[in-house]
């Protein structure tokens, strides 16, 4: 029985929409990966087709923890229905069998992809905290970093991975996404060039320049810690910013699968109505930021102020209806006649 053939790669304006619907702000950089993405699969379907040989463009996203960097490439594998496994390049770091962590990585591609080695050799692998492979300031090369990077070239180059049931993946077209907080790159792209002596007249020029001044080249990523091969590797660069205020209280209220949205779906399965005021999102919104992690924590507040009630609802037939207005006041229950 014949393979069944991918889905049609859906435009990257398509994609971005898609992606609106889920992840908030980071503009610039879901139109990046859109673009990339799509060019990916355009060029393995092209490949196919003709037998052309097409080099895959791996990619590298950086911004703090928290800001979305895998939520969007999550998003990304089940918009185009391929399989998706998200691991941390420090826990590489920290084992002594590098191999069999890459191993566990495509068995885990493997099982998402439902045993069809075909599909998860489509797939898309994310490796988070790639930047804590460097090597500390002042110090030689990191070993075990350097170690891992190798470990990861071969892979993201197209390799055969043996898995555990005998069979071997091959890595070829596999997508490869990594990504780190970076902190203190932007101070090495700075110093690295600098182009405002170049006169601008208007805005889209001085947005022109920012854009070549703030850009990250392989050499950047080398001066930080990583080694050269690595970052050849790496050609699309997309940067993930800081998240405001505005736009953690949209993410707790937006998306298609928000917080919000997530609990009033529990309580609903209770028969009762949960009602949580604008002013408590804010509230939420501040400490998160406090926290500097991002929308990470964002969960754990919502679920610290729930939590009490829905301890209680369960074994109250009359309550009706929650009604929350400040995080620092009692809710308001509404229970019937």
């Amino acid at each position: 029985m014949d393979a069944q053939a991918p889905a049609p790669v859906p435009k990257p304006s398509a994609i971005v929409r898609a992606l609106d619907e889920y992840v908030i702000g980071q503009d610039e950089a879901k139109r990046i990966l859109a673009v990339a993405v799509y060019a990916h699969y355009r060029k393995l379907d092209a490949r196919a087709g003709d037998g052309v040989r097409v080099a895959k463009s791996n990619l590298l996203l950086i911004g703090p923890t928290g800001t979305g960097k895998t939520l969007t490439c999550e998003t990304l594998s089940r918009l185009l229905d391929v399989p998706f496994v998200a691991a941390e390049a420090t826990s590489l770091a920290q084992t002594r069998y590098v191999n069999d962590e890459i191993e566990a990585i495509a068995s885990r591609l493997a099982e998402r992809a439902g045993g069809d080695l075909a599909r998860a050799g489509r797939g898309i692998v994310f490796i988070d905290e790639i930047d804590k492979l460097k090597a500390p300031k002042g110090e030689a090369r990191a070993t075990s970093g350097e170690n891992v990077q190798h470990a990861l070239l071969k892979i993201m180059e197209g390799a055969r991975i043996r898995l555990h049931d005998g069979r071997a993946l091959d890595t070829t077209d596999v997508l490869f996404v990594c990504g780190g907080a970076f902190v203190g790159l932007d101070e090495i792209v700075a110093q690295g060039r600098n182009l405002g002596y170049i006169a601008t007249r208007d805005d889209d020029n001085r947005r022109i320049l920012e854009r070549l001044n703030s850009r990250v080249k392989p050499t950047d990523l080398f001066t930080y810690g990583l080694i050269p091969e690595f970052t050849g590797r790496l050609p699309v660069v997309a940067r993930f910013r800081e998240l405001s205020r505005d736009q953690l209280v949209r993410i707790m209220t937006e998306p298609r699968d928000a917080l919000y949205a997530q609990f009033r779906e529990v309580f609903r399965q209770e028969g009762v109505e949960l009602v949580v005021a604008e002013r408590v999102f804010r509230q939420v919104a501040e400490i998160a930021a406090e926290h500097r992690t991002g929308a990470r924590s964002l969960r754990g507040i919502f679920e610290e102020l729930v939590s009490p009630i829905l301890y209680a609802v369960p074994d109250d037939a009359s309550i009706r209806r929650v009604e929350i207005a400040s995080l620092f006041d009692d809710p308001v229950v509404i229970r019937v006649a």
